[in-house]
């Protein structure tokens, strides 16, 4: 039971390997403005797992030349959506409910999210009407460095008619 989203996912995959994340990215930087505006970059969209890097340019940077929190709280959120918005049925409506995120060290350089459903979150969140998740999303920089803790709960519920 494939959606809008993942079909779009699917034809990306059919591009030559090189294009790919540029034309994916492209793609969920058009769905989803503020992503596309911030630059970030998706390496991997399936329904179990999402990669998007959010390089350290000026425009995200902060006051003190690191990635704005701002900027790390959109990329939790895009990570966890992107993946979400892959599972959830066409006749439902995803939506966020709730973001935790908690900064653990300052970050240097580029940023990069990691989020993940196993096969049984996934088979739960298609079958189940009306419901939520909670995904956690793994943030390290360009050391490697967790520099954010982050939780989201993505919630769905049936369109109306």
């Amino acid at each position: 039971m494939a959606n809008k989203l993942s079909k779009v996912v699917a034809s990306v995959g059919k591009l030559p390997k090189s294009w790919q994340t540029t034309a994916l990215s492209l793609v969920m930087g058009k769905v989803i403005r503020f992503a596309g505006t911030a630059g970030t970059r998706v390496e991997k969209l399936t329904p179990n797992e999402c990669i998007i890097v959010l390089r350290n340019k000026k425009k995200v940077q902060n006051h003190i030349g690191s990635v704005h929190a701002a900027a790390m709280g959109l990329l939790a959120e895009s990570a966890t959506g992107f993946m979400t918005g892959m599972t959830v049925p066409d006749d439902r409506i995803v939506v966020i409910r709730s973001m935790k995120l908690e900064y653990l060290k300052r970050a240097s350089g580029d940023m990069k999210a990691v989020a993940s459903f196993s096969d049984e979150q996934v088979q739960y969140i298609k079958d189940t009407p009306k419901g939520d998740i909670e995904v956690p999303v793994v943030i390290t920089d360009a050391n490697g460095t967790e520099t954010v803790k982050a939780t989201m709960i993505w919630a769905w519920t049936p369109k109306k008619k």
